[in-house]
């Protein structure tokens, strides 16, 4: 192989390397600015006369004061619950969803559901960061429940 094609052969290999390595780093469908810390979703739920966002439970259970419960969005029939219910909003209205069944390395059901909210082009889609679960990171610190 002469020097010329082992130079174009080693800059092809960088540039497979480099989408390979890209795409290892953002396979969430969220960004790190798109999570809520549940305690500034607490406050303005506590918060008298605070704007509330679209607050969606896409687990299997709306605990959360003011939340709307769509069910498990791993299941294509309550991805389109959520569907029917976003259809409805503003695209530039807040939406928060949460799951918190278990931490969110093993949830099935906020990537379909966040993905969903990025389809549908909402402007300010959250994540409500439960990195635990709800108990842990929500009910144990005595947020704002039903």
């Amino acid at each position: 192989m002469n020097s010329k094609k082992k130079l174009v052969f080693g800059i092809f290999l960088v540039l497979i390397g480099m989408t390979v390595i890209s795409f290892v780093r953002q396979t969430e469908p969220w960004t790190a600015e798109q999570l809520m810390a549940p305690a500034d979703l607490a406050a303005r739920i506590n918060k008298t006369g605070a704007s509330q966002p679209l607050l969606v439970s896409v687990g299997p259970s709306g605990i959360i004061k003011g939340s709307i419960e769509t069910g498990p969005a791993r299941d294509k029939e309550n991805l389109d619950k959520l569907r029917k219910l976003l259809k409805k909003e503003d695209r530039n209205r807040e939406v928060v969803i949460y799951c918190g069944c278990c931490p969110f390395e093993h949830c099935p059901n906020v990537r379909p559901a966040f993905a969903l909210l990025t389809e549908m082009h909402f402007a300010h889609a959250k994540l409500l960061n439960l990195s635990h679960n709800i108990k842990v990171d929500w009910i144990d610190h005595g947020y704002p429940v039903k």
